[in-house]
């Protein structure tokens, strides 16, 4: 790992440093920037977004954090001594720092498994509506005539747009707690 200070920082951002910063800070584990100010904290941030191309994650428990939340892909706001603005801020709130390894192996992995499905559905259900219209389209003439009632149309997307993918949102857990958490390997998935 690197542990690097507020000053050692300042000189790491400046433009013709930033190269090899980036290449030192690719080949650990996990860098530690301490002491840093919330300026430096947001360019950090702002500069492994862009020049690295990764997701960042910025994990903040007070006011000094909250442009480095901003910045992030994900914000994460642990609600502590130092007031509710990092929470007021962030994507999601904690109330204490262990529980993220939870909200991003257990939560993490769930919402990503949900989303990708609901895409999947809502792409379906699309494509499925309009293969119908377009084949009506032969059976009528293409005269433009409406298949479907206007409240059949409103109940078809209320039904089979909302409530399924609500329920299953809710229900589904394609891997127990339990083995998120023994398992973090899963994540990468």
């Amino acid at each position: 790992g690197l542990v690097i200070d507020g000053r050692s920082l300042e000189h790491a951002l400046h433009d013709s440093l930033q190269n090899v910063f980036l290449e030192l800070t690719e080949k650990c584990r996990a860098v530690v920037c301490c002491q840093a100010t919330p300026l430096q904290k947001s360019v950090l941030v702002k500069l492994v977004r862009s020049k690295l191309k990764a997701m960042t994650l910025a994990v903040g428990d007070g006011a000094n954090d909250v442009s480095m939340i901003q910045v992030a892909d994900t914000g994460v706001g642990i609600s502590g001594q130092e007031g509710m603005q990092a929470v007021m801020a962030s994507d999601f709130a904690i109330s204490q720092f262990r529980h993220l390894r939870k909200l991003l192996l257990v939560h993490g992995h769930w919402c990503y498994t949900r989303l990708t499905n609901m895409v999947l559905y809502y792409f379906y259900k699309n494509v499925t509506y309009v293969n119908l219209l377009f084949w009506y389209q032969f059976f009528c003439g293409f005269s433009g005539t409406s298949m479907t009632d206007y409240w059949i149309l409103i109940l078809f997307n209320l039904l089979f747009t909302s409530v399924p993918p609500i329920i299953y949102g809710v229900l589904d857990k394609d891997v127990s707690a339990e083995i998120l958490m023994q398992l973090p390997q899963l994540y990468t998935m």
